[in-house]
């Protein structure tokens, strides 16, 4: 099985994943939704709208997103019913993505030891994406 996280965005999906590219790397793979069949309804600002977005994230999974549609009757509800949970290699990996990806965002828990014997930190980056980096310090 993989996990692939599919985020919503509402118009700026291209520029949040152009972000999370400067994190994770990758090759970014935008389609517009004007390269639909059906497209030549849409405005033209919703024909720039991203219809699938994806970077690769890591041994075959990508992270992936599109905007809505107002025009469809889409609308964006940012929420903290999300989080994408990273388990990073190393306790410097967490510290990297942590630092890149909460720039701009605001910091719910700071990366620290935890109770549980995890390394972990937890934000809500510009985006408004939620994010947990948990390491955990028992794995060889």
């Amino acid at each position: 099985m993989t996990l692939n996280p599919y985020l919503n965005f509402d118009g700026n999906a291209e520029e949040a994943f152009r972000f999370y590219q400067s994190v994770f790397g990758g090759e970014l793979f935008v389609q517009k939704m004007g390269e639909a069949p059906g497209s030549e309804n849409l405005s033209e600002a919703e024909k720039n709208r991203a219809m699938h977005v994806a970077i690769p994230i890591g041994n075959g999974q990508f992270l992936m997103a599109s905007d809505c549609v107002p025009s469809m009757g889409q609308v964006l509800q940012v929420g903290n019913n999300n989080y994408i949970s990273i388990m990073p290699d190393s306790r410097e990996e967490a510290d990297r993505l942590f630092n890149g990806l909460s720039a701009g965002g605001k910091v719910e828990m700071p990366m620290a030891d935890m109770f549980w014997g995890d390394y972990f930190g937890s934000f809500q980056d510009r985006f408004g994406v939620c994010w947990m980096i948990n390491f955990n310090t028992n794995t060889p």
